[in-house]
């Protein structure tokens, strides 16, 4: 045989072999048979996990290695689903041997268009793209062979620009969508700086809320059911103006302001013209300036301390425009009597003060039934597990 046609072939085993050991994704971790591939390897053994400092009783651990992972959904049957932005990729995780470590992984999508929404409803998985959501029925029993999914509704703009979506089904059944204003301040038609909702098939879209220049996290509060949200506020006011949001909506057909008014009080240098405040609702709470609140959960379970119930944590994913850097940290906002009453670090140290570098940027929070909480984390690749130990 000529050794010159054996050299295409080694160079081929050569280039998979670097792959296997190289890929975030390698194949040489396929499981046995179900197509899913391991959750961990050694690469996020280098994280520097002892940074993070927590209150008394806590811990951190990896619970799972999913590249730029974004939002979280947790199916009633305990699949972990996780969208991403600049991967393209939606991935399907589970812990199977009950160790708070998940061992298996999915590639459910890939090749999408910043798919950062994920929701799940009577067995099918959403997923929200830049322009229209994709429905995958019987998401659970087809992990290794999804398929391309439905598309139910393909009408939302087209832009970048504050056009990622996460999305979340209510406590009426609606599947709710934001639509970001596509840009940093400017005058939204009627298609942005909204908040939508929709029936589970697509039909029916309707205007739930305005004047919301970007939502990436919003929920429900466990006993009145009214919608709690995170808004980013806009940019070039300075290092302290404005402030993030958490708002509240009560009812359908609420404004909160932008681009007139920011934090309430603030009046829009360019479009805040004749308008007054007292038009708009105002936040349940201020927000550090540019820390970037995206994703928020109640805390409903037990593991936690008593103080912790019902109470509200926040991923803060970090400034990128301030003299001083702000966020990078998991926050806590503290209720009384139903109303937001304080807010407070609670995890901190993704970021280090003195270099103004950071290795992570927390992205959306979920309470897990045994009491821990995840938090994904875009920049590190990960999704972490903070369980409580008293």
């Amino acid at each position: 045989m000529r050794t010159e046609k054996l050299i295409p072939v080694t160079a081929l085993l050569v280039g998979l072999l670097f792959y296997c050991f190289t890929s975030h994704d390698r194949p040489s971790a396929l499981l046995s048979g179900d197509g899913s591939i391991a959750a961990i390897s050694n690469k996020s053994a280098a994280l520097p996990l002892d940074k993070i400092k927590l209150p008394p009783g806590f811990s951190i651990t990896v619970y799972a290695e999913v590249a730029g992972a974004r939002s979280m959904v947790m199916s009633p049957t305990g699949t972990l689903f996780v969208g991403t932005q600049g991967p393209g990729k939606v991935y399907a995780v589970k812990d199977t041997d009950g160790d708070h470590k998940a061992d298996k992984k999915w590639i459910i999508a890939s090749g999408l268009n910043n798919p950062n929404g994920v929701a799940v409803k009577n067995g099918a998985l959403y997923v929200a793209e830049i322009s229209k959501v994709t429905r995958f029925a019987d998401i659970e029993k087809n992990l290794d062979n999804p398929g391309k999914g439905n598309i139910i509704y393909d009408k939302f703009p087209t832009e970048w620009p504050h056009g990622w979506k996460y999305i979340a089904f209510g406590p009426d059944g609606k599947l709710y969508v934001p639509v970001g204003a596509p840009f940093n301040i400017g005058m939204p038609t009627e298609k942005y700086a909204s908040l939508f909702r929709m029936n589970d098939d697509g039909s029916g879209i309707e205007k739930f809320a305005s004047g919301i220049r970007n939502t990436v996290g919003f929920t429900w509060h466990p006993t009145t059911h009214e919608l709690w949200f995170t808004d980013n506020g806009r940019d070039l006011m300075g290092d302290d103006i404005p402030c993030d949001e958490l708002n509240t909506a009560t009812k359908a057909g609420m404004n909160f302001g932008f681009p007139y008014c920011h934090c309430g009080t603030i009046m829009d240098p360019e479009f805040g013209g004749t308008h007054s405040a007292s038009e708009f609702i105002p936040p349940s709470i201020k927000l550090g300036a540019h820390v970037a609140a995206l994703g928020l959960k109640f805390y409903t379970a037990g593991m936690f301390p008593e103080r912790y119930k019902n109470q509200i944590f926040i991923a803060e994913h970090g400034s990128w425009n301030r003299t001083k850097k702000s966020g990078y940290r998991v926050s806590l906002v503290t209720m009384k009597n139903g109303k937001a009453a304080g807010y407070e670090a609670f995890a901190t140290g993704w970021l280090d003060n003195e270099t103004q570098k950071s290795w992570g940027r927390p992205v959306d929070v979920l309470v897990l039934e045994d009491g821990s909480m995840l938090i994904s984390d875009d920049q590190a690749g990960v999704i972490y597990r903070i369980a409580y130990k008293g």
